[in-house]
């Protein structure tokens, strides 16, 4: 009884904690500057926005559901037949700390959308990026992670967490799983001799809707401590766009992860060879892409 406990405790000290930690630095390093939605109004809003700025810009809303893998396929079959050149992807949505709970498709949440998702929505696409990609002017995948993947664990034989579930273990373990992927294939990538680049970013802790899953009490702290001290969305943005945008990512300079405007180390774990095939091996056998 006491070792499921802390089984559930344990996890959500070591986030909390890390989240304090990255919230100071946060404000230490003071707000970054640079200039999506999780729903449909939301995105279309956001278009009309750009074009009121960028007379001349092309923007267009497509719906996503990343906890679907039909809804993927589908999105990437229409995307191919437009034969489009794709020069930027990032890859964006994400889940946090919610309720046990499974994907259309049998997944864990986290594990589903955070990672599952983004991997199919990326492998489907690859083509497209690397026929996009050219010397000095590389196509990006950019992931956005969180500084959770560093206190994230990854069960091999366990990915859907079925043993025993932790909200905050299963939001550590996506987080991570994420940052040995876009590792992963960045290093594909090179070593095929694509002009393809891919990154991992943290955005920092933002004012979002993110947060909504915490305990009551914790959220309505929360929420009056995000107005004052959070990255608002657009700074939040910051590091993503520089990721996807800045010239200095270029050649032998891109891939690693990014936070607060500049390439950080990640945990030993996620530079393991064998992990990042391993967890690479097995997702493609969930996502029956061999």
């Amino acid at each position: 009884m006491m070792s499921a406990f802390w089984c559930h405790l344990l996890p959500a000290i070591k986030l909390y904690l890390l989240g304090l930690k990255v919230l100071l630095l946060q404000l230490l390093n003071g707000p970054l500057r640079l200039p999506g939605g999780r729903d449909e109004q939301e995105g279309l809003a956001a278009v009309r926005r750009i074009c009121e700025h960028y007379k001349e810009a092309k923007v267009e809303f497509k719906k996503l559901d990343l906890a679907s893998l039909q809804s993927v396929r589908q999105f990437a079959q229409s995307f191919r037949e437009r034969d489009l050149p794709l020069n930027i992807l990032v890859n964006n949505a994400g889940v946090m700390l919610v309720p046990e709970g499974r994907t259309e498709d049998g997944f864990e949440q986290h594990f589903g959308v955070n990672y599952l998702g983004h991997f199919l929505l990326t492998w489907l696409l690859l083509d497209t990026l690397k026929d996009s990609g050219k010397s000095g002017h590389v196509s990006r995948v950019v992931n956005v992670s969180s500084s959770a993947h560093c206190i994230g664990q990854i069960r091999l034989n366990d990915l859907n967490s079925r043993q025993s579930y932790s909200s905050h273990a299963a939001y550590c373990q996506s987080k991570l799983a994420q940052v040995l992927f876009s590792f992963h294939l960045h290093q594909e990538m090179q070593s095929g001799g694509f002009q393809v680049s891919s990154c991992a970013v943290d955005p920092g802790m933002v004012d979002t809707a993110l947060y909504r899953h915490l305990w009551t009490p914790l959220h309505l702290a929360q929420s009056v401590i995000a107005r004052l001290l959070f990255r608002t969305p657009e700074e939040g943005a910051t590091t993503v766009l520089s990721a996807a945008l800045s010239p200095a990512l270029e050649g032998d300079c891109g891939g690693g992860y990014w936070a607060n405007g500049c390439r950080e180390m990640t945990t030993p774990l996620t530079f393991d060879p064998q992990l990042q095939v391993s967890l690479w091996e097995i997702s493609l056998q969930l996502l029956n892409l061999h």
